[in-house]
């Protein structure tokens, strides 16, 4: 299965807001940090067309991917596509100075005087950018806010804060490997009404290396999953608290595979059990 033009990618609300956001979207983690690559660019740009295509909007990236943000926002403003985007970066600085001065910065770069989400990343001194967020988001310079981590060991601490602060968006790991988010922060984020983003959605390509050789399962079929990948997110996108999932591409034919899992069928719970134990079996 490709991404159709016809088709139409799924949408779940932002519950802050009961805004529709498409459950794909683009992240740009070691993908779009291409420098002053012409030929790398053209690529990118391609992905990005392929992404308003297929019916996404997000795209999500941050200071800490190199010089990603640049080549998104250069590629958006070439595709004259700022309005179809929903632009999502963080700060990862300490200091209230500091981190004013990097997401001004950011919204230069990605030619995004207003951001769609501004997220805390990796909680990187995130007592004090709160602050600031909630003065801008006030003031129409941001539509959203949240806070972002990768790794399992900093779930209980995302967990506390959004205990703590009401939040827009949580960003965090899940995949059909790496599931510790289902025991907590998943139900917590649906409780409280927090939308959520999910990064590492392949475990960093880990799962393709497993499935490698691999035949897809029956169950795959049920769900209209046509490749591994589309097999991977539709369980992500399976779970009732999954707002979107973001896998990180530069590679216009994987691209076109990822965002067609938005696509078709969805799994339900009943499918999703199947579908894990379909990929345990082997």
């Amino acid at each position: 299965m490709s991404v159709s033009q016809n088709a139409v990618m799924h949408k779940r609300p932002i519950p802050s807001s009961g805004e529709m956001l498409p459950v794909v979207g683009l992240g740009t983690w070691q993908s779009f940090d291409i420098g002053d690559d012409p030929a790398a660019f053209e690529q990118r740009k391609q992905v990005l067309q392929i992404l308003f295509e297929a019916g996404g909007i997000v795209v999500d990236s941050s200071p800490m991917y190199g010089r990603s943000e640049d080549a998104a926002g250069r590629a958006l403003a070439v595709l004259d596509a700022r309005a179809r985007a929903f632009v999502a970066t963080k700060v990862w600085t300490s200091g209230e100075r500091e981190g004013i001065a990097q997401m001004q910065q950011s919204a230069k770069l990605m030619r995004a005087p207003v951001i769609d989400l501004m997220q805390i990343h990796n909680l990187v001194d995130w007592r004090t950018h709160i602050k600031t967020l909630r003065a801008w988001k006030e003031q129409g310079q941001f539509r959203y806010i949240g806070i972002t981590h990768y790794t399992n060991a900093a779930l209980d601490d995302l967990a506390a804060v959004l205990r703590a602060e009401p939040l827009d968006f949580v960003q965090f790991a899940y995949s059909i490997d790496v599931r510790e988010a289902e025991k907590t922060l998943l139900p917590l984020a649906y409780d409280k009404g927090v939308a959520t983003l999910i990064n590492k959605p392949f475990g960093t390509g880990g799962l393709f290396r497993a499935a490698k050789g691999r035949a897809l399962p029956p169950v795959a079929a049920e769900t209209g999953a046509a490749s591994w990948a589309q097999f991977f997110l539709k369980f992500i996108l399976g779970h009732r608290a999954v707002t979107c999932v973001i896998p990180a591409t530069g590679n216009p034919v994987h691209a076109r595979d990822n965002f067609a899992a938005g696509q078709g069928l969805i799994p339900d719970e009943a499918q999703r059990a199947r579908m894990l134990a379909a990929w345990q079996a082997a």
